[in-house]
């Protein structure tokens, strides 16, 4: 079974589109490709289409409209309509998603929406909140709801308090309900900064999924999927949502859980009226009581002063607005010698000379100017940082400060409730803050200033996550760009756990600095974080993969870094081939193979060309991936480089080994095993030691075998390589079937599994449930087995895996052949065969001779 190298045949990939003329163009294609349809038909199409959805006719289109959306030169486009042209010439559900996509990342506006923060627990509650006893009531009553899924919205103006009500409601009724879980989510849905648009609920799903469980690569693509496997995962349990800041009921629907005794709290500025059944609470301002209280209570000490109506003027002044409130009282902690009456008057002398026309407003003034000039300097530049939170260390980025004082501020300035803590130690600013801060460094701060101090910040996340992939991955250090240590202090990541949750932490902002850099005239650090941020996103961050790759590979073209566009798109095809997309991995990496050569970089080359053969394996083109290891092999010797050839030495005794070739196996899998020694590559030391055990079990060297996999074993988990854990796992699972010690295959094979699942690797799924499937057969356990082997099947067929559908169909056949089922055994056996025929395999012998038996044990039955 061959096919020519880089040969996918696919319809145009959007994804590649850098701008609106690459898109058109590929709109073009796409018409060629679906065999170049007249417009009127394509009109027709639309049209039929929108009809059934009920559209009237003057939403329809002419074909002079639909003719248009294939004109270059274009400054916009219908998104609308140019998916709806999509589906008219390849209805494909995930190829028409790929294109809305596109779309909105031409649009500017994928990056944003798919970036979202989610947590399994609540912010800190506000220490001494006041008042709102009687929505709390109503939400304690609406709490106990029942038997039905609850939904509470708590509405109002920005700033009433509409969040720390729901944090707090939160906190006191999952005290008093014991919820089994917690999840909590920022929508965004009035954030002031353009760059920030209202949270995508398939984004938002993604991440709760994730916190549930759910591996990375099982998430389905669609919001509809999503939706579905978040319900499904929540029925049983009762869970308490809180989703603040909303913005419509679309945005809402998709993440309500519908489990019996679940509960949901939902904040917006909106009316969601449209949102049933649901308890709907309007928030108002503080009743003059309630302010009155919650000034008693947070400046308990303040003297009150000449006039005894001092406090009562503060919070008229203030609207009896929370947000304006805790500023205030903010103020007066920073104001020692003054009494509630000075306030009163300095409140009323501020507002007539600046004629402010709201509390908030008022608040934030009088709140600033008291500040010492380094803090002011320090909130001003904070509105700059383009991420959702931020910590101290890119605080001393930003002001150029030390670490102690950073802290000391950022302290101050969330006691003064003019920063939000998100979680502890990392910061963020309410709406309204935000705007008041970015206008005040527009004002206050040069061009060329805000310029130098983002440039440090830039400069922080790169070195820090340049360490922090150097203390994980060290052997591979020489593959990344070198970065100079940056001048600023930055954590210490020399501990392989707190490099991994310092990357975990400061994901979705390494994600936004890479967006953010290459948009605004930092294109080198885009390349370079995204060749440094690799491996990490490898790791199952595949969404995230495709934005940084995808932006880095447009800034290193626009900035004519022809290796560096190379990388990025090499970095988009192994994302791509992830998610079993192999047809659009194709083309990034033949499009890479061709700047590589360009570039005169056979490191690079062979790179591209390996992965091309790990398509083609799991493909089932074993003779094209041998011709291309034996390729990579040439280029990484030519290039000096023993790890890339240990690691193509390695690639070429699996194939070798999967076709029989078992002693040709072995003498790849130890040379590759002495280069890696050689070169000090522990990892590549441990893929050669499994590989090397993986073929003398199939050779029937079992002792030997046996010791080589235990030696990898004991490798990768000191090296903390959990995918390399989990085939030397399932290897060992599959050597102890063969000696006959069901158990100890079945322990193994369970542990392979739960890593291949956490990793969302399918294709490594499917390897550890054909052999659950196996162990459980020998074990006399055949309604197991049938369940394990269906399951890989369906995996392997999902992941385009010949080799492992076989697999599945011959260890089906076993079973239905010990159950006496001679009809459905023959016909998995047959299916079987023909696949391992067309792979050139040696089961297909071993599967002829089953067929053979059980055509022998059927006569004899005759």
């Amino acid at each position: 079974m061959t096919a020519p190298e880089g040969v996918f045949v696919t319809a145009p990939d959007p994804a590649q589109a850098g701008n609106l003329d690459d898109l058109v163009e590929r709109l073009r294609l796409l018409k060629v490709w679906a065999g170049d349809p007249s417009y009127e038909t394509i009109k027709n199409r639309v049209t039929a289409a929108w009809t059934a959805e009920g559209r009237s006719a003057g939403e329809l289109v002419s074909k002079s409209t639909v003719a248009y959306c294939f004109r270059p030169g274009r400054r916009r486009l219908d998104t609308e309509l140019v998916v709806a042209v999509v589906q008219a010439l390849h209805p494909d559900t995930g190829y028409v998603t790929a294109w809305r996509q596109a779309l909105r990342m031409i649009g500017g506006e994928i990056e944003a929406v798919s970036q979202v923060r989610v947590q399994d627990s609540l912010p800190q509650d506000l220490a001494g909140f006041t008042g709102r006893t009687g929505a709390l009531d109503r939400l304690r009553h609406a709490a106990r709801g029942g038997q039905a899924a609850v939904i509470a919205v708590i509405e109002g103006m920005a700033g009433v308090g509409k969040t720390q009500l729901a944090v707090h409601a939160g906190h006191l009724l999952a005290r008093e309900n014991a919820y089994d879980r917690v999840l909590f989510a920022n929508l965004r849905g009035f954030d002031p900064d353009p760059a920030q648009p209202p949270a995508d609920p398939a984004a938002v799903l993604d991440g709760f999924l994730r916190l549930l469980g759910m591996p990375g690569q099982q998430i389905p693509h669609t919001l509809d999927g999503r939706a579905a496997a978040y319900r499904d995962r929540l029925a049983g349990t009762r869970i308490l949502v809180v989703l603040d800041n909303a913005a419509t009921p679309e945005q809402v629907r998709p993440l309500l859980p519908t489990a019996p005794g679940c509960l949901t709290l939902v904040t917006s500025r909106c009316s969601l009226a449209d949102l049933h059944p649901a308890t709907h609470l309007t928030v108002d301002v503080f009743t003059p009581d309630e302010a009155l209280a919650f000034l008693t209570h947070a400046v308990p000490d303040v003297p009150l002063g000449a006039d005894p109506h001092a406090a009562a003027r503060i919070a008229g002044r203030c609207g009896y607005l929370p947000l304006a409130l805790c500023l205030i009282t903010g103020h007066i902690r920073n104001t020692p010698g003054w009494t509630l009456t000075d306030h009163a008057d300095r409140l009323d002398e501020r507002h007539h000379q600046r004629r402010l026309d709201t509390g908030v407003e008022l608040a934030l003034d009088l709140s600033y100017q008291r500040l010492p000039a380094d803090r002011r300097r320090l909130l001003r530049l904070a509105a700059l940082h383009p991420g959702p939170d931020f910590d101290a260390y890119a605080a001393v980025a930003l002001a150029g400060t030390d670490l102690p004082t950073a802290r000391e501020h950022l302290h101050r300035l969330h006691r003064d409730h003019l920063l939000q803590q998100s979680t502890p130690g990392r910061y963020t600013f309410h709406d309204l803050v935000r705007v008041y801060a970015t206008v005040r460094v527009t004002d206050e701060d040069r061009p060329p200033e805000r310029r130098i101090c983002l440039t440090r910040l830039f400069d922080h996340y790169l070195a820090a996550t340049a360490t922090a992939m150097n203390t994980l991955h060290p052997a591979e250090a020489h593959y990344r760009p070198v970065v100079s240590a940056a001048g600023t202090a930055t954590p210490d990541l020399t501990d392989p756990d707190i490099a991994r949750d310092w990357l975990d932490t400061e994901r979705l902002t390494l994600v936004t600095v890479a967006a953010y850099t290459a948009g605004h005239g930092w294109p080198s650090h885009t390349i370079r974080l995204s060749r440094i941020l690799y491996r990490y996103l490898d790791g199952g961050h595949n969404t995230d993969a495709l934005t940084v790759h995808g932006h880095a590979g447009r800034a290193a073209r626009n900035s004519g870094d022809l290796t560096g566009h190379a990388h990025a798109l090499a970095d988009l095809g192994a994302a791509h081939y992830r998610l079993g997309r192999y047809g659009p991995a194709g083309e990034y990496l033949q499009q890479a193979l061709g700047l590589f050569r360009q570039a005169g970089d056979p490191a690079g080359e062979a790179r591209v060309v390996n992965n091309l053969g790990v398509i083609a394996v799991r493909s089932g083109y074993y003779r094209t991936a041998t011709d291309q290891f034996a390729r990579v092999l040439i280029l990484y010797r030519e290039a000096g480089d023993r790890a890339g050839e240990g690691r193509a030495l390695t690639n070429l005794g699996y194939v070798e080994g999967r076709s029989g070739r078992y002693q040709l196996a072995v003498e790849y899998h130890e040379q590759a095993l002495t280069l890696y020694r050689q070169a000090g590559n522990r990892v590549g030391e441990a893929d050669a030691l499994n590989g090397l055990g993986e073929v003398e079990v199939r050779f029937g060297r079992y002792g030997a075998a046996g010791d080589h996999l235990r030696q990898a074993l004991i490798l990768h988990r000191q090296l903390g390589h959990h995918s390399g854990e989990a085939w030397t796992l399932d290897s060992i699972g599959t050597l102890h079937a063969r000696l006959g010690e069901p158990a100890q295959a079945t322990e193994h094979h369970q542990q392979a599994l739960a890593i291949f699942r956490e990793a969302g690797d399918r294709y490594g799924e499917a390897w550890a449930l054909n052999g659950l499937g196996e162990a459980a057969h020998t074990a006399g356990h055949v309604a197991d087995a049938v369940t394990h082997h269906t399951a890989a099947h369906t995996v392997a067929a999902e992941t385009g895996d010949p080799d492992q559908q076989a697999r599945a169909h011959t260890g089906l056949g076993h079973v239905h052949h010990t159950l006496g089922h001679l009809t459905l055994a023959r016909e998995a056996y047959r299916h079987a065969l023909a696949l391992y025929t067309d792979l050139g395999l040696p089961e297909a012998d071993q599967t002829r001779t089953c067929l053979a038996a059980l055509d022998h044990s059927g006569a004899e039955q005759r």
